[in-house]
């Protein structure tokens, strides 16, 4: 299957299970709307699998890791080498994410997608499209067919993911320099100045911070990514872990499953897979609002507010694993609580 069979098959949520599920929040014993965004989440998870009774008994976080070229240029705090070590953490169960999920009960499935050097560990997916991007201030970081091929690696996944019985998934990644490359396609998709939506990732200095930001101003001028493309954008400009999660975006679409958007480089994905096919937008939930520069910028671009404002920034899946025991708690609630009809209580009556 190609991608453009893969965007014609994205339709329209299901509105007749969002309005059933509506339905049952309204029967519920419990002042109408009073959980707020857990009521909203969880009608928007009916209508993305066509079905009311929601079941996210079981759950999953894909990270995607992947090296980038562009830290020729000294835009990042640490090593490439980092990137490796902590992609084969993550089969050891030793990351940060790994331990959050362990409290939310979620899988995590580490993805080498382009790795720099070969990384070994029983719980990694072997998917290497190469080993590392180029330097994207020489010229792409990438070639079009590898950033398609990223792309459907992760639509592909999700497929997989989907017979084994996951209802929730959450994105995430390990990459060095990969705020860099997430920058770089914010700028171009929202049409924003780079210096507007270039943060200091882990922890730069001022003067890696200017450094990172002129790497991401020639990388634009050199390449010229077309803003109305967003496959375009990825192959000049993106990363491998950018494009596997844009896929696990669209394969959430493709397939009906609610995929949760982490934090800026999962919302730099999010934002790549809406370019490619803007319908895979209903089928997106947000989880919180990265403390990156443009953080909140791609939510609202995105049209999706986040529960959490915690002030994160780490990655790897941890902002929306944070948010995956919330969604669980209003799932209980609408799936358990008595009814007006079996107590004593008048029903309450939505304001007009």
């Amino acid at each position: 299957m190609d991608l453009q069979e893969i965007v014609a098959g994205i339709g329209p949520v299901d509105e007749k299970a969002m309005a059933e599920a509506q339905r049952r929040w309204d029967s519920i014993a419990h002042p109408l709307n009073s959980l707020g965004m857990l009521e909203r989440d969880i009608i928007r998870i009916a209508g993305i699998t066509g079905d009311p009774n929601v079941d996210l008994s079981k759950k999953a976080v894909v990270a995607m890791c992947a090296d980038n070229g562009v830290v020729a240029e000294g835009v990042t705090q640490t090593g490439q080498d980092v990137t490796a070590i902590v992609t084969e953490n993550m089969s050891k169960g030793d990351t940060s994410v790994c331990c959050m999920a362990r409290v939310a009960g979620a899988q995590v499935i580490p993805v080498d997608i382009g790795v720099a050097r070969p990384v070994v560990g029983e719980h990694i997916r072997q998917c290497c499209i190469r080993r590392g991007t180029a330097n994207m201030t020489k010229g792409p970081a990438m070639t079009q067919e590898e950033a398609e091929r990223a792309v459907l690696t992760g639509v592909e996944l999700v497929g997989e993911l989907k017979e084994q019985g996951v209802r929730l998934l959450a994105t995430g990644e390990m990459g060095i320099g990969n705020t860099t490359t997430s920058s770089a396609i914010v700028s171009v998709l929202l049409g924003k100045d780079p210096a507007e939506v270039t943060g200091r990732g882990a922890g730069l200095t001022s003067e890696g911070l200017e450094r990172k930001i002129h790497a991401i101003e020639t990388a634009i001028a050199v390449n010229r990514p077309d803003p109305a493309d967003g496959l375009d954008v990825l192959h000049k400009v993106g990363g491998l872990d950018i494009a596997g999660l844009a896929g696990i975006f669209l394969g959430g679409a493709y397939y009906r499953i609610p995929v949760l958007v982490d934090g800026f480089i999962s919302s730099a994905a999010a934002l790549t897979a809406a370019a490619i096919c803007p319908a895979c937008k209903k089928y997106m939930l947000a989880s919180h609002a990265s403390n990156e520069p443009a953080g909140r910028m791609v939510l609202e671009a995105l049209g999706l507010e986040p529960f959490l404002y915690a002030g994160m920034c780490l990655g790897e899946g941890t902002g929306a694993v944070a948010v995956m025991p919330l969604l669980e708690m209003g799932a209980a609630v609408y799936r358990e609580m008595c009814t007006f009809e079996g107590t004593d209580i008048e029903a309450y009556e939505h304001l007009t």
